[in-house]
């Protein structure tokens, strides 16, 4: 018999992983890899308010996400501090605020580590439809992105906008962040984005290869983490980080 929870479960990993990864090949090249992980901390205290108030605790994890990632930008349009360490103080605030008011261990629990084993056809659908969205959007401020990575005087000089597109930037990470709560956590999102990108890197000559090879990586190794963890009874969000390590550990026997 067909476990119809289990194929809606790998296809909502599937593409939450795909569009992980194509985002986290860009925070691997601007440096910011381990601010995936920090921003996914933010989405706590939403969870926490989600459980408390019986409210949709997508909705609330990607308002709170969204409101640290206008605020991030904003601070740092105005101070000049970098990016990273007004992340790590988001971070800190929202991660004590979270353990505070979520109320069961057990909930805290699936917040850090995910619950991706009660999403339903609706669930799927929606996945696929946001991700799709961060895929459009992504991939029209994706050669902005990479030119404000390497000049910042270079893109502004050939028209780039570089605040607007890094604030929707810091949007769309907020999206995929808030989705993919549910497959591994918030303890775990960080890894999710960051670990399918640099395999990529370790085999990619060029932006392109790059930007594909992250995503691809990140479409396989979450539902087929998940078809491990189903199979032999395991948590399902380390088994997924588990094999996209995976992955990376055989990159670097074929490294580029």
């Amino acid at each position: 018999m067909i476990d119809q929870n289990l194929i809606f479960s790998m296809i909502a990993a599937g593409v939450v992983g795909a569009a992980a990864g194509y985002l986290g090949s860009i925070m691997v090249l601007r440096r910011l890899a381990l601010a995936g992980d920090v921003l996914s901390h933010v989405a706590l205290p939403g969870i926490g308010i989600a459980l408390l108030y019986n409210l949709n605790p997508f909705l609330m994890a990607f308002a709170f996400l969204f409101a640290a990632s206008w605020l991030i930008w904003l601070l740092e349009k105005k101070t000049r501090l970098p990016t990273e360490a007004l992340i790590g103080i988001f971070f800190v605030a929202s991660l004590a605020i979270g353990v505070m008011i979520i109320p069961e261990l057990e909930e805290l629990g699936g917040a850090l580590f995910g619950d991706i084993s009660a999403i339903d056809l609706g669930d799927a659908v929606f996945a696929i439809v946001l991700s799709a969205v961060v895929f459009i959007l992504g991939s029209r401020i994706y050669k902005g992105l990479v030119l404000g990575t390497i000049s910042e005087d270079l893109a502004v000089a050939n028209g780039v906008k570089l605040r607007k597109i890094n604030l929707l930037f810091l949007a769309l990470v907020a999206v995929i962040v808030a989705l993919g709560v549910k497959v591994v956590g918030t303890l775990l999102m960080g890894a999710l984005i960051i670990v399918s990108a640099t395999a990529a890197k370790n085999l990619s000559r060029n932006i392109a290869r790059y930007a594909s090879l992250s995503t691809i990586f990140g479409m396989v190794s979450a539902p087929f983490g998940l078809w491990i963890a189903r199979f032999y009874d395991l948590p399902p969000g380390p088994m997924i980080i588990l094999v996209g390590i995976g992955i990376f550990l055989l990159s670097l026997l074929n490294r580029k």
